[in-house]
């Protein structure tokens, strides 16, 4: 019984040793498939950096339009209230205009609330674009681990 003790926990470390340390590509019959492997994933980076730089560049006007619409839907409730303090005193017109005001107002809100949507759809699509970007250089690199290793077997 002790020796089995002993042994399950050896067994099970020597076991999953084995299968984490398996390549995909082992010999130099599969460099040709290790190399296409590497095109497509190279291929991969190289799209998402540009995706990840483009989406980078936007992100400062989608920030500026969201400071602009949160300017205007300010100015628009300063500009409503002031209309409706002049209503209550005032006749059915300045009513009116007061709900003109008003209505504009909430509509430069909503369009501040979209602007910022926006901004924060932006930053999730960085951080996402990120993560790909990074996993893909993580295979990247395992990719030429084996490369490597397929080359010091032949020599």
């Amino acid at each position: 019984m002790k020796k089995f003790t002993f042994l399950l926990p050896v067994m099970i470390f020597v076991l999953t040793s084995f299968s984490a340390s398996s390549q995909k590509y082992k010999s130099a019959a599969d460099t040709v498939k290790l190399n296409e492997e590497y095109v497509k994933v190279s291929n991969s980076i190289v799209e998402l950096t540009s995706k990840l730089a483009i989406a980078k560049n936007n992100l400062p006007g989608y920030q500026a339009k969201a400071a602009n619409a949160v300017s205007d839907a300010q100015s628009s409730v300063m500009e409503s209230s002031n209309q409706a303090s002049k209503a209550t005193n005032g006749d059915i017109g300045d009513a009116k205009s007061a709900k003109k005001k008003a209505n504009k107002a909430l509509k430069d809100a909503e369009d501040a609330n979209d602007a910022n949507n926006k901004t924060k759809d932006q930053d999730k699509k960085i951080a996402k674009l990120s993560s790909e970007l990074e996993k893909k250089q993580e295979k990247l690199q395992e990719l030429e681990k084996m490369r490597t290793a397929i080359r010091n077997m032949q020599q």
